[in-house]
């Protein structure tokens, strides 16, 4: 035990050494989240009412980031699959970056839904024993345990690995690798079920088709390692963590696969929408064209198509080989997955309403700064976790019996 209390010690202590971009870009971090917990209090204390949030809209910007986040948490896997099941090396010394970006994003994910709830102070109805949780005949229940338990897998991987490469020993296998490959396939049900739970919603046609599912997974496979691919270059100018560029040409194929089958899905769901021209099609109408003079979303999902399509042609062409070009790439692909898998997605859906009524959505300005704030939040605790975690995998912390209570430099 006194060897973990002064590896945390060393741990702590490291997080307050660093240059003045980190500290800065910490402190950005930190203002942004504290301006984003006070707007939450002014919600808190007058309701739901301080969103753009209606009776007709009910769900809005908070679930259209949760949506995004879901995947960006389940992209850890496209790490872990090549490194764990196939045996490839090139990823090797980058995976844990990725689990680690999987345990913020969850972060983030349950805080979206916490600031959703009008009443939070109630979720204690879903605690077994106290309350109820409704499994398996509820899908809120469902996600509820694949995100608590996806983010429970990560945390336990990445503290077990770090750990014993402070202590400079080889993991047991058994203790961590029957773990990652449960991690591998709660990675895709986080995503699965949280598309269920759009499916399942029959009163809201635009979301019930049966390849909302592979789309959402489809779209976290790119936006995932795209954002990987940008945070990993950060890593390794700013921390000095050096790998080849072998390892983001690797999650640029990733990316590349799965852009192409985001699209193609993209275009049979817009297909399946418009041929047949059921009366359920007004919602589609409405995204993409307009309904009844209202077109709010109409440059939304215009310009994530278009972001979408750039980011598919870089991605194809060999100019992408290039990191500048690559890096524009998952840009590009990251911002329109963005918006389509959330003002694409969450809002249409509720428009027209099942009254026929035209209700459109604006976020307001202390819903956006309850955005900002969870994400400030989440990149702050990925920041941290990196901060530690480098140092220790590049042995600048480690185990030392006969060192004194400090970190060794």
């Amino acid at each position: 035990m006194s060897n973990f209390l002064l590896y945390m010690r060393r741990l702590v202590l490291e997080l307050f050494e660093g240059g003045w971009r980190y500290f800065a870009w910490t402190l950005l971090l930190a203002l942004l989240s504290l301006a984003g917990l006070n707007a939450y209090c002014k919600q808190f204390v007058h309701g739901l009412v301080t969103t753009g949030m209606t009776d007709q809209v009910s769900w809005g910007l908070y679930i259209a980031n949760f949506t995004f986040l879901v995947g960006l948490a389940a992209a850890a896997v496209m790490l872990v699959i090549p490194v764990y099941v196939y045996k490839d090396e090139t990823l090797h010394d980058v995976v844990i970056f990725g689990e680690l970006l999987a345990v913020a994003a969850i972060v983030m994910c349950l805080l979206f839904v916490t600031v959703d709830l009008g009443r939070p102070e109630r979720f204690w109805h879903m605690i077994p024993g106290i309350g109820k949780l409704n499994w398996p005949g509820s899908m809120l229940s469902w996600d509820v345990i694949v995100l608590n338990g996806y983010l429970l897998l990560n945390i336990y991987i990445c503290a077990y690995l770090v750990y014993m490469k402070y202590l400079g020993r080889e993991p047991v296998r058994a203790l961590y690798i029957p773990f990652v490959f449960l991690a591998i396939v709660w990675a895709i049900s986080i995503h699965t079920v949280t598309a269920f739970l759009y499916v399942g919603l029959g009163g809201r046609p635009f979301w019930n088709s049966a390849i909302v599912a592979p789309r959402f997974l489809a779209s976290a496979f790119t936006s995932g390692p795209g954002f990987i691919i940008l945070t990993l270059q950060l890593i390794r100018r700013y921390m000095h963590y050096h790998f080849p560029d072998a390892v983001l040409l690797r999650l640029r194929s990733i990316v590349q696969v799965s852009m192409i089958l985001n699209v193609f899905l993209f275009v049979c769901e817009v297909f399946k929408e418009f041929y047949i021209e059921t009366a359920h099609v007004a919602s589609a109408k409405y995204l993409f064209f307009g309904l009844h003079g209202q077109h709010g979303l109409v440059p939304w999902i215009w310009t994530a198509l278009a972001m979408n399509l750039a980011a598919l042609s870089l991605l194809i062409l060999p100019v992408s080989r290039s990191l500048k070009y690559l890096n524009l790439a998952c840009a590009l692909a990251i911002g329109g997955i963005w918006i389509e898998k959330g003002m694409g997605l969450v809002i249409p859906a509720f428009i027209p309403s099942p009254l026929g009524e035209v209700v459109e959505y604006l976020p307001t300005l202390n819903e956006t700064l309850i955005c900002l704030g969870i994400w400030a939040f989440g990149l702050l605790l990925y920041t941290l976790f990196l901060k530690v975690t480098v140092p220790v995998l590049k042995g600048k912390i480690r185990f030392d019996g006969n060192a004194p209570l400090k970190a060794i430099q």
